[in-house]
Parts: structure tokens; C-alpha cells; sequence
């Protein structure tokens, strides 16, 4: 009897399912002028948001053009094989995600711009909250 209790505490252990990691989050920093670069950038994020991460974007320097209004032609230029840019895939992340997109700090102030030239959903990142999303345990950076 004892053989038999001890062989079926050995099949609960193993045959009980592994508890679930928690999925990462994900913050991806683009600063790249490049639109097949921006658009990669979009792409990885929608697709680990998609898979279960909590992502943030922060765009510095030319790549934060992605989130003017009056973004330039580059950024809604259609790229193959999907047809999509860098700005049209970020506004579906914003409006189809919770993933908060921001420019970096100093992005308006050097280009002699204030908040209204951003498209809707787009914020100015704080640099101490965004260290701590930087620095948070469990947290994934991707840089283009």
C-alpha cells in the first residue's frame, strides 16, 4: 500500500503542469531614421504584445517624426511585403493595444515644438518613469 501511495504522489508531482512564466515587458527604444528600421521596431512589438507582453515605446531623435501630425512622407510610406509604415502601424498599436507610446524628452524642446504637434495617444516621456519602466525587474529593451 505504501509502494502505491508513494507512485501516486511521484505521478502528481510530475504530472501536475508547470506554473506559467510571466510574460516579459517589453520596452523599445527607436531612434533610427530608417523606415524599414521604425516599421521592424512596430513589428516586434505588436507581435510580443500580441504573445502576452506589456510594451512601451519611446522614440528619440529623427524617429520620433513617426508621431508628428505633420510626420514626414517617410513615415507613411508603404513598405513591402505587407504594405504597412512606421507611423500607420504605430497609430494600430495605440488604438488597438494599451501600449503607451511616448518622445523622448528633449525631442519637442530641439525641435521648437510643443505637445499639440503629437498625434492623439502620443505623450512626452518623464525620464524618471521612464527609467523605472527601464530598469523594472522582468523587463525586456529593444533598441533600433
Amino acid at each position: 500500500m505504501r509502494k502505491i501511495l508513494a507512485l501516486a504522489s511521484l505521478v502528481l508531482v510530475f504530472a501536475t503542469p508547470a506554473v506559467a512564466q510571466e510574460k516579459p515587458s517589453l520596452v523599445t527604444v527607436v531612434t533610427s531614421p530608417e523606415p524599414q528600421t521604425q516599421l521592424m521596431a512596430m513589428v516586434l512589438t505588436m507581435q510580443s504584445v500580441q504573445q502576452g507582453a506589456k510594451a512601451r515605446v519611446l522614440l528619440c531623435g529623427p524617429a520620433a517624426d513617426i508621431a508628428l501630425t505633420n510626420a514626414p512622407a517617410s513615415a507613411m510610406a508603404l513598405q513591402k511585403p505587407k504594405g504597412m509604415s512606421p507611423k500607420g502601424l504605430m497609430q494600430t498599436i495605440l488604438q488597438k493595444t494599451d501600449t503607451a507610446v511616448d518622445v523622448c524628452a528633449l525631442y519637442l524642446p530641439n525641435k521648437g515644438r510643443n505637445e499639440d504637434a503629437l498625434i492623439e495617444g502620443v505623450g512626452v516621456a518623464e525620464p524618471p518613469q521612464m527609467a523605472e519602466h527601464l530598469l523594472a525587474e522582468n523587463t525586456r529593451i529593444l533598441s533600433f
